[in-house]
């Protein structure tokens, strides 16, 4: 029939709202329809993920009697296990087949993988035996791509049941185990399928680099890529294009990034909206923003994605007036402006430290009628702590006590860290104080034990240290930074270096910024050697802790140690003439003029004399 080939055509090209409409208006007419009929239009249904048209074509099937047929039954199943809303009818009609077929117990199985509730689609598997169903590999894909694929033992209970069926080296079974194992973070067992793979194709090639970035090995993605096209006759496509562009995105590999780009131009992908987006954001991350304006200026085919992505990317590379020009040339071509967009504005001017542009967008996007994100409130909250700008605090804790988000764990993290930066310790402790269950999550403590100590209520950052150990909750490598400079502060020589020793305790290391803090602690109590044998436990220590024994060697008046360290920082910040000044200073205070004038001929020598000051005040 005609009427069949041209609405199978229409289905073919993605064209499904069209074909049910010519369906409609040829059923107007009054043709005959035969076996082939009601599929496609299923078919049509399932990808429009519309229920409301499943039940009329449903309601035809009963008119035209073909709501038995096995092939039609099959294709009414899975359009409406497609949808969330109706994959309950699915089972009904899956339940009602006096024969049901492994197609249609695939089609239900993989409804309830994407929309069932957790746990539902293996609970159907299990029930496979009342049916004397024997599974194939189209049920193996769709158990692996249940809800609960990231728990490593489902995962391997299935790849055992693929190979028991003898469908494990599938490409479609081996691809889907691939992406099954990434997500669990098992990339020893996904590396072990896809080596094992006999035969490849791009998409197991493409799911495989997929997994390794997720999994953050972006160099590894390189090799496989170079391994594809040396091995594989099938050509890069734009998911493959996308994976590599994003892996020279987070390296900043602008060299390899450029080469790809190159073949993306050879491959004739540069069209498609995938890869433009992702040449833009790979060429802003690696500082080319002039290079990522041409890609999206040259290219026809842009989402609102692509805008996103390129105004983030003028963000990152402080062209801050041009990200403004493009986004007023946004919505001058009538693209709506979502949260990611907003997003990208006022984070961006948030972390450059323009307040007064950040919440202009804000009451911009306001006005625009779209809800913020918590990163658009934390961006905001943290210029405020910044700017030490209160009223501003205030107001955005009034709008998250409004939507009820006042207590989620990063907000709350980021409002004590606020208050306390302005100076309002009781408001920040109202937000600690609020959750009858305190997070888990050691930034929430950090923010409360640091602010304390930043306002100088030693005791008090101390009492919430032992909280957070009574309530069981990890403290972090920040966490003992911030005690550590409470007692370096308070002159609590004893408990610092507890608390030093408590670092080990917890299984971590002590950084260079823990040392620094107990060397501060030694000196600023006279303990200058102890300072200088805990300083040379570091293999290399930072400037920071040269600096801060010479401060103490300066109050205490020790020219020999004084020396040594104003040598370490001048090696180490050879243009920096503060050490030698300190120095100079130092013996001064002793009276020993002749090492004054010596260390003043050697700032002389180097090249470090300082500018005659001069006075900015027009005199009149």
């Amino acid at each position: 029939m005609k009427s069949d080939i041209t609405v199978t055509k229409l289905v073919a090209n993605g064209l499904y709202k069209e074909a049910l409409n010519l369906y409609s208006h040829l059923h107007s007419s009054s043709p005959t329809p035969n076996t082939f009929t009601f599929p496609i239009l299923l078919k049509a249904c399932s990808n429009l993920s519309s229920p409301s048209q499943t039940q009329i074509l449903h309601a035809h099937l009963f008119k035209t009697g073909f709501h038995s047929h096995p092939h039609t039954s099959t294709a009414l199943i899975a359009s409406y296990a497609a949808n969330t809303r109706s994959f309950h009818y699915a089972l009904e009609l899956f339940d009602e087949m006096p024969q049901p077929t492994i197609t249609a117990f695939n089609a239900v199985l993989s409804g309830l993988s994407r929309n069932g509730p957790r746990g539902q689609a293996v609970w159907l598997f299990r029930q496979i035996g009342f049916w004397n169903i024997r599974p194939n590999s189209v049920t193996i894909v769709s158990l692996l791509s249940a809800r609960d694929v990231k728990n490593q033992s489902h995962v391997q209970q299935v790849h055992c049941l693929a190979c028991k069926l003898g469908v494990e080296y599938d490409v479609y079974v081996s691809t889907s185990l691939v992406t099954a194992y990434s997500k669990c973070g098992v990339l020893v067992s996904s590396n072990k399928v896809f080596e094992n793979l006999r035969v490849k194709n791009v998409v197991t090639y493409n799911a495989f680099m997929s997994g390794l970035l997720q999994n953050g090995f972006h160099r590894v993605v390189f090799d496989v890529f170079k391994d594809m096209t040396m091995n594989l006759e099938e050509k890069p496509n734009k998911v493959t294009l996308v994976s590599v562009v994003s892996a020279c995105a987070t390296l900043s590999n602008i060299r390899l990034g450029k080469q790809v780009h190159g073949l993306s131009m050879k491959l004739e992908a540069c069209d498609h909206v995938m890869v433009v987006t992702s040449l833009v954001d790979m060429y802003s991350k690696c500082g080319c923003w002039g290079s990522a304006f041409d890609v999206f200026s040259r290219s026809e085919k842009r989402n609102l994605i692509t805008w996103n992505s390129m105004i983030a990317g003028m963000m990152m590379n402080s062209e801050s007036e041009r990200a403004v020009e493009l986004f007023e040339r946004m919505v001058d071509e009538g693209i709506l402006p979502d949260s990611a967009t907003w997003n990208s504005l006022i984070s961006g001017f948030a972390q450059k430290g323009v307040c007064v542009e950040a919440f202009k967008y804000f009451s911009k996007m306001q006005c625009a009628g779209v809800a913020p994100c918590l990163k658009i409130l934390t961006s905001l909250l943290s210029v405020c702590g910044d700017s030490c700008v209160l009223r501003s605090a205030k107001a955005i804790h009034g709008y998250a006590l409004r939507i009820c988000v006042d207590k989620d764990d990063f907000l709350a993290t980021a409002l004590v860290d606020t208050y306390m930066k302005c100076g309002c310790v009781s408001f920040a402790r109202f937000v600690f104080d609020q959750f009858d269950v305190k997070p888990d999550d050691p930034a929430f403590w950090n923010a409360m034990i640091g602010g304390y100590g930043t306002n100088g209520d030693y005791e008090s950052a101390f009492e919430v240290f032992y909280e957070m150990l009574d309530e069981m909750v990890q403290p972090n490598s920040a966490t003992f930074v911030s005690v550590l400079s409470a007692c370096s502060h308070s002159g609590q020589i004893e408990r610092g270096l507890r608390f030093f020793r408590m670092i080990r305790k917890y299984g971590l290391d002590p950084k260079p910024e823990h040392f620094g803090c107990v060397v501060d602690l030694l000196g600023r109590a006279g303990q200058l050697g102890e300072a200088r044998d805990l300083v040379q436990e570091l293999a290399e220590p930072p400037a920071s802790v040269f600096d801060s024994l010479l401060g103490a060697c300066r109050c205490y008046l020790d020219s020999n140690l004084g020396e040594e360290m104003a040598m370490k920082l001048i090696d180490i910040e050879p243009k920096n003439p503060a050490p030698l000044v300190v120095l100079s200073n130092i013996y001064a205070a002793l009276g020993r003029w002749s090492e004054v004038e010596r260390i003043r001929g050697l700032i002389t020598d180097k090249g470090l004399d300082k500018n005659s000051g001069i006075s900015m005040i027009e005199v009149t």
